[in-house]
């Protein structure tokens, strides 16, 4: 007589789970560091083509505007996603815990404009940090309207 089996033993059972328990409690702290990375990187890049759309403008008009989304697509794309507050020619953006990580301001003297990139206090977290190395903030201030700027 044969003995055939027809179904999985209960230990077989319990030692899959065990093993997808294991798996997934691995992927899904790297899956969420990994969407993270995304929406620093996102907002890096909106900071840093904002800031491009800015001088750009301001060189073509010889001015600049006291609302931000006039002058850049990008600036407006943060507003609308809440990653920033905007006001007359500022805009402070948030991430992670941290209200103002980062600040992109123009600062308009009597006979010039300058476009500066300040990095907030991040208190030490992560996102806020993670951000503040990805944008290039040493290039900043950057004249756009003056004595010494050729249009």
């Amino acid at each position: 007589m044969k003995n055939s089996r027809n179904a999985f033993t209960m230990i077989e059972l319990i030692f899959v789970i065990v093993i997808l328990g294991i798996l997934a409690a691995v992927a899904i702290p790297k899956l969420a560091a990994t969407r993270n990375d995304a929406v620093i990187s996102k907002t890096a890049q909106n900071i840093m083509t904002g800031a491009s759309e800015i001088a750009s403008y301001a060189m073509a008009n010889a001015k600049t505007e006291d609302d931000l989304k006039i002058m850049s697509n990008a600036m407006a794309n943060l507003e609308s996603s809440g990653d920033a507050n905007l006001s007359d020619k500022k805009a402070v953006i948030k991430m992670g815990g941290v209200s103002d990580c980062l600040t992109l301001e123009i600062l308009t003297g009597t006979s010039d404009d300058n476009l500066t990139i300040s990095l907030g206090d991040a208190g030490g977290d992560k996102k806020c940090l993670a951000l503040q190395s990805a944008v290039d903030a040493g290039k900043y201030p950057m004249k756009l309207r003056g004595t010494n700027v050729q249009y």
